[in-house]
């Protein structure tokens, strides 16, 4: 066991609807961390693709205690590097008061397990350059690509 990891790991299950309130406080905790604000509408779009059977993007919620105590989107892609799918960790958010206890480690173990099961060949994702605690883990449970992100935001 990590030394920061919990004595009893969090029970790590794919979101359900009676979720939404819990999954909602989550969102937005994510989105004040990283100084966005996602409209309404949007979130509550982003809310039923990930319980959409028929969408390539999920949400799973690691319970602590009895309680959510983080999330994880992730969504599968194409890729013209491979002939399976890639699968790409959107987001990753754990309650600030309940971090560095393997909630984050766990979330992404759960991402890889179903990233498999999907016949993806790879789990990518991006953080930003100042989530510094974030990247002490991320360093230890995947590699860094190297490749530098551009954008340009359309509308």
């Amino acid at each position: 066991m990590q030394p920061s990891e919990r004595e009893h790991p969090p029970l790590i299950r794919q979101a359900t609807p009676a979720d939404h309130q819990s999954w909602l406080a989550l969102w937005r905790g994510y989105q004040t961390f990283y100084k966005v604000s996602i409209d309404d509408a949007t979130t509550a779009g982003t809310w039923q693709r990930l319980l959409d059977d028929a969408e390539p993007m999920w949400c799973a919620v690691a319970d602590v205690d009895g309680k959510p105590a983080g999330i994880v989107h992730f969504l599968t892609h194409r890729s013209t590097w491979t002939s399976g799918n890639y699968c790409y960790l959107q987001d990753l958010f754990v309650a600030p008061s309940l971090r560095a206890q393997g909630i984050g480690r766990a979330l992404i173990r759960y991402v890889y397990a179903r990233a498999a099961d999907l016949g993806c060949s790879r789990v990518w994702w991006l953080t930003h350059e100042t989530n510094a605690q974030a990247m002490q883990l991320y360093d230890q449970v995947a590699d860094r690509s190297g490749f530098v992100q551009y954008r340009k935001l359309l509308g």
